[in-house]
Protein backbone atom coordinates (compact mmCIF):
# COMPACT_ATOMS: atom_id res chain seq x y z
CA UNK A 1 0.00 0.00 0.00
CA UNK A 2 1.52 3.16 -1.02
CA UNK A 3 1.03 6.48 1.47
CA UNK A 4 0.31 10.12 0.24
CA UNK A 5 0.54 12.71 2.95
CA UNK A 6 -0.98 15.86 1.83
CA UNK A 7 0.32 19.56 3.95
CA UNK A 8 -2.30 21.82 3.78
CA UNK A 9 -5.76 21.53 3.66
CA UNK A 10 -6.64 25.06 2.81
CA UNK A 11 -9.10 26.79 0.15
CA UNK A 12 -6.94 25.27 -2.62
CA UNK A 13 -6.55 22.16 -1.58
CA UNK A 14 -10.59 20.11 -1.26
CA UNK A 15 -10.19 18.90 -5.02
CA UNK A 16 -7.31 17.36 -4.43
CA UNK A 17 -7.67 16.00 -1.53
CA UNK A 18 -10.90 14.01 -2.67
CA UNK A 19 -9.65 13.41 -6.72
CA UNK A 20 -6.66 11.68 -4.56
CA UNK A 21 -9.59 10.11 -1.84
CA UNK A 22 -11.80 8.59 -5.00
CA UNK A 23 -8.85 6.72 -6.48
CA UNK A 24 -7.63 5.74 -3.00
CA UNK A 25 -9.38 2.24 -3.41
CA UNK A 26 -8.58 1.56 -6.92
CA UNK A 27 -4.75 2.04 -6.17
CA UNK A 28 -4.51 0.82 -2.98
CA UNK A 29 -3.05 4.07 -1.43
CA UNK A 30 -4.11 5.92 1.72
CA UNK A 31 -4.16 9.70 1.92
CA UNK A 32 -3.47 11.57 4.99
CA UNK A 33 -4.23 15.25 5.55
CA UNK A 34 -2.29 17.08 7.92
CA UNK A 35 -3.24 20.96 9.03
CA UNK A 36 -3.53 23.06 11.92
CA UNK A 37 -6.74 23.23 11.76
CA UNK A 38 -8.05 19.69 12.69
CA UNK A 39 -11.55 20.28 11.71
CA UNK A 40 -10.58 21.39 8.21
CA UNK A 41 -8.25 18.59 7.71
CA UNK A 42 -11.21 15.93 8.93
CA UNK A 43 -14.12 17.72 6.68
CA UNK A 44 -11.39 17.29 3.93
CA UNK A 45 -11.13 13.57 4.23
CA UNK A 46 -14.87 13.16 4.89
CA UNK A 47 -15.23 10.20 6.69
CA UNK A 48 -13.41 8.17 3.62
CA UNK A 49 -12.08 4.71 5.19
CA UNK A 50 -8.85 5.62 3.48
CA UNK A 51 -8.02 9.20 4.28
CA UNK A 52 -7.22 10.63 7.72
CA UNK A 53 -6.53 13.73 9.66
CA UNK A 54 -3.86 14.68 11.73
CA UNK A 55 -3.49 17.56 13.64
CA UNK A 56 -0.13 19.18 12.25
CA UNK A 57 1.89 22.67 12.96
CA UNK A 58 4.69 22.48 10.50
CA UNK A 59 6.96 23.26 13.00
CA UNK A 60 6.50 20.06 14.85
CA UNK A 61 10.10 18.21 13.43
CA UNK A 62 9.30 15.07 15.05
CA UNK A 63 5.97 14.90 13.83
CA UNK A 64 6.75 16.48 10.31
CA UNK A 65 9.55 14.07 9.72
CA UNK A 66 7.95 10.97 11.29
CA UNK A 67 5.49 11.68 8.64
CA UNK A 68 7.52 11.91 5.89
CA UNK A 69 9.59 9.24 6.61
CA UNK A 70 6.52 6.71 6.55
CA UNK A 71 5.37 8.50 3.32
CA UNK A 72 5.82 7.47 -0.31
CA UNK A 73 5.12 11.32 -1.63
CA UNK A 74 4.48 14.52 -0.09
CA UNK A 75 1.82 17.00 -1.45
CA UNK A 76 2.79 20.28 -0.23
CA UNK A 77 0.20 22.93 -0.40
CA UNK A 78 1.53 25.01 2.61
CA UNK A 79 2.93 28.43 2.13
CA UNK A 80 6.17 28.88 -0.02
CA UNK A 81 7.90 29.80 2.85
CA UNK A 82 8.23 26.22 4.45
CA UNK A 83 8.87 24.50 0.79
CA UNK A 84 12.75 24.27 0.88
CA UNK A 85 12.48 22.49 4.63
CA UNK A 86 10.00 20.02 3.56
CA UNK A 87 11.87 19.31 0.77
CA UNK A 88 14.76 18.80 2.99
CA UNK A 89 13.20 16.48 4.87
CA UNK A 90 11.75 14.39 1.89
CA UNK A 91 15.03 14.07 0.27
CA UNK A 92 16.31 12.74 3.95
CA UNK A 93 13.53 10.49 3.72
CA UNK A 94 13.42 9.78 0.06
CA UNK A 95 10.09 10.84 -0.35
CA UNK A 96 8.81 12.31 -4.00
CA UNK A 97 7.50 15.98 -3.20
CA UNK A 98 4.74 17.68 -5.37
CA UNK A 99 4.30 21.87 -4.45
CA UNK A 100 2.20 23.94 -6.16
CA UNK A 101 4.63 27.42 -5.23
CA UNK A 102 6.84 29.34 -6.93
CA UNK A 103 9.91 27.01 -7.29
CA UNK A 104 12.32 28.26 -3.89
CA UNK A 105 15.34 29.73 -5.39
CA UNK A 106 17.45 27.23 -3.37
CA UNK A 107 15.50 24.50 -4.31
CA UNK A 108 17.47 23.85 -7.55
CA UNK A 109 20.60 23.45 -5.25
CA UNK A 110 19.34 19.78 -4.30
CA UNK A 111 18.80 18.53 -8.11
CA UNK A 112 21.61 16.29 -7.84
CA UNK A 113 21.12 15.16 -4.81
CA UNK A 114 17.52 14.09 -5.58
CA UNK A 115 18.59 12.18 -8.92
CA UNK A 116 20.92 10.09 -6.55
CA UNK A 117 18.46 9.37 -4.02
CA UNK A 118 15.98 8.79 -7.06
CA UNK A 119 13.22 11.27 -6.31
CA UNK A 120 11.28 13.94 -8.22
CA UNK A 121 10.93 17.39 -6.61
CA UNK A 122 8.15 18.78 -8.67
CA UNK A 123 7.32 22.50 -8.06
CA UNK A 124 5.10 25.11 -9.71
CA UNK A 125 1.98 21.85 -9.65
CA UNK A 126 -0.72 24.40 -9.88
CA UNK A 127 -2.50 26.79 -12.13
CA UNK A 128 -0.47 29.72 -11.98
CA UNK A 129 1.89 28.34 -11.99
CA UNK A 130 1.37 25.11 -13.62
CA UNK A 131 -1.13 24.73 -15.96
CA UNK A 132 0.12 28.27 -17.56
CA UNK A 133 3.77 26.66 -18.06
CA UNK A 134 2.30 23.36 -19.64
CA UNK A 135 0.13 24.65 -21.58
CA UNK A 136 3.22 27.30 -22.91
CA UNK A 137 5.44 24.65 -23.42
CA UNK A 138 2.58 22.76 -25.34
CA UNK A 139 2.26 25.03 -28.07
CA UNK A 140 6.20 26.54 -28.33
CA UNK A 141 7.40 22.99 -28.78
CA UNK A 142 4.43 22.58 -31.61
CA UNK A 143 5.69 26.00 -33.15
CA UNK A 144 8.93 24.55 -32.69
CA UNK A 145 8.49 21.62 -34.66
CA UNK A 146 7.00 23.59 -37.42
CA UNK A 147 9.94 25.61 -38.05
CA UNK A 148 8.19 28.44 -36.29
CA UNK A 149 10.46 31.18 -34.24
CA UNK A 150 8.88 32.93 -31.39
CA UNK A 151 8.92 36.45 -31.52
CA UNK A 152 6.46 37.68 -28.86
CA UNK A 153 4.98 35.80 -25.56
CA UNK A 154 2.45 37.28 -23.23
CA UNK A 155 0.72 34.99 -20.83
CA UNK A 156 -2.14 36.41 -18.18
CA UNK A 157 -3.37 34.20 -15.05
CA UNK A 158 -6.37 35.11 -13.35
CA UNK A 159 -8.73 33.31 -10.20
CA UNK A 160 -11.63 35.85 -9.38
CA UNK A 161 -15.22 36.15 -9.56
CA UNK A 162 -17.47 35.21 -12.60
CA UNK A 163 -18.84 38.17 -14.38
CA UNK A 164 -22.70 38.19 -12.54
CA UNK A 165 -20.71 38.15 -9.38
CA UNK A 166 -20.88 41.69 -7.95
CA UNK A 167 -20.97 41.45 -4.25
CA UNK A 168 -18.67 43.89 -3.63
CA UNK A 169 -17.22 47.40 -4.29
CA UNK A 170 -13.81 46.39 -5.25
CA UNK A 171 -15.33 43.47 -8.10
CA UNK A 172 -13.43 41.07 -5.93
CA UNK A 173 -13.41 37.55 -3.56
CA UNK A 174 -11.13 35.91 -1.49
CA UNK A 175 -11.01 31.90 -3.18
CA UNK A 176 -7.60 31.13 -2.23
CA UNK A 177 -4.94 32.34 0.09
CA UNK A 178 -5.82 35.92 0.86
CA UNK A 179 -1.45 36.01 1.39
CA UNK A 180 -0.98 35.86 -2.03
CA UNK A 181 -3.50 38.67 -2.78
CA UNK A 182 -1.86 40.56 -0.18
CA UNK A 183 1.50 40.47 -0.86
CA UNK A 184 1.16 40.35 -5.18
CA UNK A 185 4.18 42.25 -6.58
CA UNK A 186 6.00 42.47 -3.16
CA UNK A 187 9.31 41.65 -5.34
CA UNK A 188 8.35 44.16 -8.19
CA UNK A 189 7.88 43.25 -11.58
CA UNK A 190 10.67 43.08 -14.48
CA UNK A 191 9.67 42.42 -18.32
CA UNK A 192 10.36 42.98 -21.94
CA UNK A 193 8.24 45.16 -23.69
CA UNK A 194 9.52 46.03 -28.00
CA UNK A 195 12.99 45.13 -27.04
CA UNK A 196 13.31 47.42 -23.96
CA UNK A 197 13.49 45.73 -20.32
CA UNK A 198 11.01 47.09 -17.99
CA UNK A 199 11.58 47.25 -14.26
CA UNK A 200 8.92 48.20 -11.64
CA UNK A 201 9.49 48.65 -7.71
CA UNK A 202 6.61 47.32 -5.40
CA UNK A 203 4.75 50.53 -5.36
CA UNK A 204 4.70 51.34 -9.14
CA UNK A 205 3.43 47.19 -10.02
CA UNK A 206 -0.38 48.74 -9.77
CA UNK A 207 0.05 51.53 -11.71
CA UNK A 208 1.04 49.99 -15.20
CA UNK A 209 -1.87 48.29 -16.52
CA UNK A 210 -3.69 47.74 -19.20
CA UNK A 211 -6.92 46.17 -21.02
CA UNK A 212 -6.89 42.65 -22.34
CA UNK A 213 -10.06 41.12 -24.53
CA UNK A 214 -10.93 37.92 -22.92
CA UNK A 215 -13.07 35.95 -25.50
CA UNK A 216 -16.43 35.19 -23.64
CA UNK A 217 -15.57 37.03 -20.08
CA UNK A 218 -15.31 40.96 -22.32
CA UNK A 219 -12.46 43.69 -21.09
CA UNK A 220 -10.07 43.09 -17.77
CA UNK A 221 -6.96 44.80 -16.46
CA UNK A 222 -4.06 43.62 -16.39
CA UNK A 223 -0.83 44.60 -14.39
CA UNK A 224 2.94 42.79 -14.90
CA UNK A 225 3.50 39.64 -12.71
CA UNK A 226 7.33 38.77 -10.90
CA UNK A 227 9.96 38.65 -13.23
CA UNK A 228 8.63 37.78 -16.60
CA UNK A 229 12.50 37.99 -18.33
CA UNK A 230 13.82 34.68 -16.19
CA UNK A 231 11.29 32.51 -18.40
CA UNK A 232 13.42 33.39 -21.26
CA UNK A 233 15.53 30.97 -20.10
CA UNK A 234 13.09 28.65 -18.82
CA UNK A 235 10.91 28.40 -22.26
CA UNK A 236 14.32 28.94 -24.46
CA UNK A 237 12.52 32.41 -25.62
CA UNK A 238 15.99 34.35 -26.26
CA UNK A 239 14.86 36.02 -29.52
CA UNK A 240 11.44 37.51 -28.22
CA UNK A 241 10.83 41.48 -28.40
CA UNK A 242 8.66 40.90 -25.87
CA UNK A 243 7.87 38.91 -22.81
CA UNK A 244 5.50 39.71 -20.22
CA UNK A 245 3.48 37.50 -17.84
CA UNK A 246 0.62 39.43 -16.28
CA UNK A 247 -2.47 39.13 -13.81
CA UNK A 248 -6.01 39.86 -14.70
CA UNK A 249 -8.55 41.71 -12.31
CA UNK A 250 -11.67 43.34 -12.74
CA UNK A 251 -11.07 47.67 -13.81
CA UNK A 252 -10.89 49.31 -10.35
CA UNK A 253 -8.53 47.26 -8.56
CA UNK A 254 -5.46 48.29 -9.13
CA UNK A 255 -5.93 51.74 -8.52
CA UNK A 256 -7.01 51.16 -5.12
CA UNK A 257 -4.82 48.47 -4.14
CA UNK A 258 -1.89 51.14 -5.46
CA UNK A 259 -2.99 53.30 -2.99
CA UNK A 260 -2.98 50.45 -0.07
CA UNK A 261 0.93 49.79 -1.03
CA UNK A 262 1.47 53.41 -1.02
CA UNK A 263 0.16 53.62 3.01
CA UNK A 264 2.30 51.04 3.20
CA UNK A 265 -0.17 48.38 4.81
CA UNK A 266 1.00 45.10 2.81
CA UNK A 267 3.94 44.55 5.35
CA UNK A 268 4.51 41.02 6.75
CA UNK A 269 7.30 42.40 8.90
CA UNK A 270 7.06 45.12 10.75
CA UNK A 271 5.34 43.97 14.37
CA UNK A 272 2.83 46.34 15.65
CA UNK A 273 2.03 46.00 19.88
CA UNK A 274 -1.50 45.98 20.89
CA UNK A 275 -3.54 45.52 17.60
CA UNK A 276 -6.18 43.47 19.29
CA UNK A 277 -7.58 46.63 21.31
CA UNK A 278 -6.92 48.74 18.21
CA UNK A 279 -9.65 50.34 16.25
CA UNK A 280 -9.07 49.99 12.71
CA UNK A 281 -9.25 53.91 12.29
CA UNK A 282 -6.32 53.93 14.97
CA UNK A 283 -4.47 51.28 13.19
CA UNK A 284 -4.98 53.40 9.47
CA UNK A 285 -3.29 56.16 11.35
CA UNK A 286 -0.59 54.65 11.86
CA UNK A 287 0.42 54.90 8.39
CA UNK A 288 0.01 58.69 7.47
CA UNK A 289 1.76 61.70 9.47
CA UNK A 290 1.04 63.36 12.40
CA UNK A 291 0.45 66.59 10.73
CA UNK A 292 -1.92 67.40 8.30
CA UNK A 293 -4.95 69.42 8.15
CA UNK A 294 -7.75 68.75 10.42
CA UNK A 295 -8.70 65.45 12.37
CA UNK A 296 -11.09 63.82 9.92
CA UNK A 297 -9.51 60.84 8.87
CA UNK A 298 -11.10 60.24 5.34
CA UNK A 299 -9.23 63.73 4.58
CA UNK A 300 -5.86 63.43 5.94
CA UNK A 301 -5.58 59.54 4.34
CA UNK A 302 -6.65 61.38 1.23
CA UNK A 303 -4.47 64.69 1.66
CA UNK A 304 -1.66 62.13 2.45
CA UNK A 305 -2.27 60.27 -0.58
CA UNK A 306 -3.03 62.84 -3.45
CA UNK A 307 -6.70 61.87 -3.88
CA UNK A 308 -10.04 62.71 -4.03
CA UNK A 309 -11.86 62.94 -0.69
CA UNK A 310 -14.89 62.07 -1.79
CA UNK A 311 -13.41 59.84 -4.60
CA UNK A 312 -13.79 56.16 -5.24
CA UNK A 313 -10.79 54.76 -3.40
CA UNK A 314 -11.82 56.52 -0.63
CA UNK A 315 -15.24 55.27 -0.86
CA UNK A 316 -13.24 51.27 -1.17
CA UNK A 317 -11.66 52.25 2.01
CA UNK A 318 -14.57 53.01 3.98
CA UNK A 319 -16.29 49.83 2.60
CA UNK A 320 -13.29 47.95 3.90
CA UNK A 321 -13.59 48.67 7.48
CA UNK A 322 -10.30 51.32 7.35
CA UNK A 323 -12.00 54.31 9.16
CA UNK A 324 -14.14 52.38 11.48
CA UNK A 325 -13.68 52.24 15.33
CA UNK A 326 -14.56 48.60 15.90
CA UNK A 327 -11.67 46.48 17.13
CA UNK A 328 -9.50 44.87 15.26
CA UNK A 329 -10.27 42.01 18.05
CA UNK A 330 -7.56 39.26 17.09
CA UNK A 331 -4.26 38.79 18.50
CA UNK A 332 -2.87 39.97 15.18
CA UNK A 333 0.71 41.02 14.91
CA UNK A 334 1.20 42.53 11.17
CA UNK A 335 -0.41 45.32 9.45
CA UNK A 336 -0.33 42.47 6.42
CA UNK A 337 -2.38 39.92 9.01
CA UNK A 338 -4.91 42.44 9.66
CA UNK A 339 -5.49 43.06 5.82
CA UNK A 340 -5.57 39.86 5.14
CA UNK A 341 -8.63 39.63 8.05
CA UNK A 342 -10.02 42.77 6.42
CA UNK A 343 -9.95 40.34 3.10
CA UNK A 344 -11.83 37.48 4.78
CA UNK A 345 -14.26 39.24 6.48
CA UNK A 346 -15.69 41.91 3.53
CA UNK A 347 -14.54 39.26 0.29
CA UNK A 348 -16.10 35.96 0.80
CA UNK A 349 -17.37 34.38 -2.65
CA UNK A 350 -21.33 34.60 -1.85
CA UNK A 351 -23.45 31.85 -1.48
CA UNK A 352 -24.89 30.43 -4.74
CA UNK A 353 -22.32 32.53 -6.61
CA UNK A 354 -18.89 30.78 -8.80
CA UNK A 355 -15.29 31.57 -9.32
CA UNK A 356 -13.74 32.32 -12.61
CA UNK A 357 -10.28 30.83 -13.72
CA UNK A 358 -8.42 32.59 -16.73
CA UNK A 359 -5.24 31.42 -18.31
CA UNK A 360 -4.40 33.13 -21.64
CA UNK A 361 -1.44 32.93 -23.90
CA UNK A 362 -0.99 34.75 -26.46
CA UNK A 363 2.22 34.05 -28.69
CA UNK A 364 3.36 35.64 -31.95
CA UNK A 365 5.65 33.25 -34.13
CA UNK A 366 7.73 33.94 -37.44
CA UNK A 367 7.79 30.88 -40.28
CA UNK A 368 10.51 31.70 -42.35
CA UNK A 369 10.32 29.03 -44.42
CA UNK A 370 6.48 29.69 -45.35
CA UNK A 371 7.40 33.66 -45.35
CA UNK A 372 4.33 34.46 -42.69
CA UNK A 373 3.59 35.37 -39.50
CA UNK A 374 1.13 33.97 -37.34
CA UNK A 375 -0.85 35.11 -33.96
CA UNK A 376 -1.99 31.88 -31.24
CA UNK A 377 -4.08 33.20 -28.34
CA UNK A 378 -4.97 29.96 -26.26
CA UNK A 379 -7.15 30.31 -23.81
CA UNK A 380 -8.89 28.65 -20.92
CA UNK A 381 -11.96 29.74 -18.80
CA UNK A 382 -12.66 27.30 -15.92
CA UNK A 383 -15.84 28.46 -14.02
CA UNK A 384 -16.31 27.13 -10.32
CA UNK A 385 -19.60 25.22 -9.07
CA UNK A 386 -21.66 27.05 -6.65
CA UNK A 387 -21.95 26.03 -3.45
CA UNK A 388 -19.43 23.50 -4.49
CA UNK A 389 -15.88 23.27 -5.42
CA UNK A 390 -14.22 26.47 -6.72
CA UNK A 391 -12.40 26.95 -9.91
CA UNK A 392 -9.33 27.74 -8.23
CA UNK A 393 -9.30 24.53 -6.08
CA UNK A 394 -9.89 22.75 -9.11
CA UNK A 395 -7.20 23.67 -11.22
CA UNK A 396 -5.02 23.85 -8.63
CA UNK A 397 -5.24 20.47 -7.24
CA UNK A 398 -6.30 18.82 -10.05
CA UNK A 399 -2.15 18.75 -11.98
CA UNK A 400 -0.18 18.09 -8.41
CA UNK A 401 -3.09 15.35 -7.96
CA UNK A 402 -2.23 13.81 -11.69
CA UNK A 403 1.32 14.47 -11.08
CA UNK A 404 0.82 12.42 -7.80
CA UNK A 405 -0.88 9.72 -9.78
CA UNK A 406 1.50 9.01 -12.53
CA UNK A 407 4.30 9.13 -9.65
CA UNK A 408 3.01 6.62 -7.90
CA UNK A 409 1.38 4.08 -10.63
CA UNK A 410 5.27 4.46 -12.25
CA UNK A 411 3.67 6.65 -15.18
CA UNK A 412 6.19 9.52 -14.46
CA UNK A 413 9.58 8.26 -14.11
CA UNK A 414 11.67 11.74 -14.75
CA UNK A 415 13.42 12.48 -11.29
CA UNK A 416 15.73 15.31 -9.84
CA UNK A 417 14.08 18.89 -8.74
CA UNK A 418 11.59 19.95 -11.72
CA UNK A 419 8.76 22.65 -12.69
CA UNK A 420 6.75 21.08 -15.02
CA UNK A 421 7.90 22.63 -18.56
CA UNK A 422 9.63 18.94 -19.40
CA UNK A 423 7.40 17.49 -21.86
CA UNK A 424 8.15 13.59 -19.66
CA UNK A 425 5.98 15.82 -17.07
CA UNK A 426 3.59 18.14 -19.19
CA UNK A 427 2.41 15.81 -22.42
CA UNK A 428 0.81 12.90 -19.80
CA UNK A 429 -0.42 15.70 -17.13
CA UNK A 430 -2.23 18.18 -20.20
CA UNK A 431 -3.67 14.83 -21.02
CA UNK A 432 -5.39 13.94 -17.80
CA UNK A 433 -6.08 17.66 -17.66
CA UNK A 434 -8.08 17.42 -20.82
CA UNK A 435 -10.12 13.90 -19.62
CA UNK A 436 -11.08 16.29 -16.82
CA UNK A 437 -12.40 18.96 -18.78
CA UNK A 438 -9.64 21.30 -18.18
CA UNK A 439 -8.53 22.17 -21.67
CA UNK A 440 -7.28 24.98 -23.91
CA UNK A 441 -9.05 26.76 -26.85
CA UNK A 442 -6.75 27.68 -29.50
CA UNK A 443 -7.67 30.48 -32.09
CA UNK A 444 -4.61 31.12 -34.84
CA UNK A 445 -4.48 33.53 -37.81
CA UNK A 446 -2.11 35.21 -40.04
CA UNK A 447 -0.65 38.34 -39.49
CA UNK A 448 1.05 40.96 -41.69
Amino acid sequence: MKNILILGAGQSAPYLIRYLLDRSEKNDWRVTVADKNYELAKERVNGNPRGEAIDFDINDTYLRNKLIEKSDIVINMLSPTFQYMVALDCLEHKTHMISASYENNQIPSLHKDALMEDILILNEMGLDPGIDHMSAMHIINSIREKGGVISCFISYGSGIPAPEVQSNPMNYCITWNPRNVIMAGETGALYMENKKIKVLSHNHVFRRTWDVEVEGVGKLEAYPNRNSLIYQDIFKLHKVHTMIRGTLRYHGWSETWHQIIRLGIPNEHMRIPNLKNTTYEEFTRMFIPLQGSGSNIKSRVANYLNISPTGKIIQNFEWLGLFSDKKIGENLETPAKVLEKILREKMPLPEGQRDMVILQHQIEAEFPEQKKKKKIISRLVEYGEPNGMTAIAKTVGMPAAIAAELVLTGKLKIRGCRIPTHPDIYKPVLKELKKNGIKFVERTKTVK
